[in-house]
């Protein structure tokens, strides 16, 4: 003869182990979330060592940062470097819309009169092959903008030589570079129009 069993009685054991997977859940979390975040400052700090010359800075260019506000109205993080007290760099992010596989994220560092200081891509869905050769691993175009500003070239030489402007583009891949330039020019532009609130100090 079979018991039938409360519906109450099944309540509680779902209820349980519901529970109890729960917790395991947020257990889980607490253990992943430490070493999540500090991969992803390793992440951070690298990126910035790329565009940051270490010689320049005797600090923390992650801790030192600031709040602004990007060209869309979103909140944009910028890292100084110092040395002495004094500014002797800035790096943020820049979206280069355009790219032939998408959105390609740059980062940019600039010194305090708004030269270039280095540049680096920090992610991207390019063309391997073709529009890859942004990266340092694939060829050297991108640390050719290294002592660029936006005055050298002027502004409207800011282009691929396709567009009328000075910077090579790849063979068979003009898409990729006119979106980097572009992003690069924009990000001169966003220096020049903040640089106030980003050289201010704490």
């Amino acid at each position: 003869m079979s018991t039938i069993r409360p519906t109450w009685v099944h309540a509680t054991i779902l209820g349980t182990f519901c529970a109890g997977f729960g917790v395991a859940l947020a257990l889980t979390d607490d253990i992943t979330k430490a070493p999540i975040k500090e991969r992803a400052l390793e992440d951070k700090m690298a990126a910035l060592g790329q565009v940051i010359p270490k010689a320049i800075h005797d600090n923390n260019p992650v801790v030192d940062a600031v709040t602004l506000t990007s060209a869309e109205g979103k909140p944009k993080t910028v890292y100084r470097a110092m040395k002495g007290g004094a500014i002797t760099g800035i790096a943020y992010e820049m979206d280069a819309s355009g790219g032939y596989g998408g959105p390609i994220k740059l980062m940019l560092g600039i010194d305090p009169q708004g030269k270039l200081l280095g540049v680096s891509v920090i992610s991207h869905k390019e063309t391997p092959g073709l529009g890859d050769k942004i990266t340092p691993a694939k060829s050297d175009w991108i640390g050719r903008f290294t002592g660029l500003s936006l005055g050298n070239p002027p502004a409207d030489k800011w282009k691929v030589k396709k567009d009328g402007g000075q910077f090579d583009q790849f063979s068979g891949a003009t898409i990729t570079p006119r979106a980097v330039v572009g992003g690069i020019r924009l990000g001169l532009e966003y220096f020049a129009a903040n640089k106030p609130g980003m050289m201010e100090k704490k």
